[in-house]
């Protein structure tokens, strides 16, 4: 399993990139991009944390609000996988990488 690190940073990359983003690039669907992999990152936090709960939903607080709920998101989703036994994580730690570029990748930042 990685180190956790790898996932933060992948985050803060993609973040940065939205924060030095023009209005216009985020509302052309740099920012929805975005939230759209807050809001995975952020149910599958809840789902590692607490199984048995509905996982709530993250809310979309405007564009230039989305590159902190993506931290946000992210952070708390590292911190899980960080504390959880690596047996019951494998994986999920690769996966949440891959979805931060690919997410990248898709906004064109």
């Amino acid at each position: 399993m990685r180190d956790t690190s790898e996932l933060t940073a992948a985050v803060e990359r993609f973040a940065d990139r939205l924060r030095a983003a023009p209005q216009s690039r985020l509302q052309r669907g740099a920012a929805a991009e975005g939230l759209a992999l807050a809001r995975e990152l952020a149910v599958r936090a809840q789902r590692a944390e607490n199984p048995e709960r509905e996982p709530l939903t993250m809310p979309d607080a405007g564009v230039f609000t989305v590159a902190d709920q993506l931290v946000v998101a992210g952070n708390d989703l590292a911190e899980i996988l960080r504390t959880a036994p690596a047996a019951s994580r494998e994986g999920e730690l690769d996966e949440a990488v891959r979805l931060v570029r690919e997410a990248g990748e898709r906004s064109g930042l």
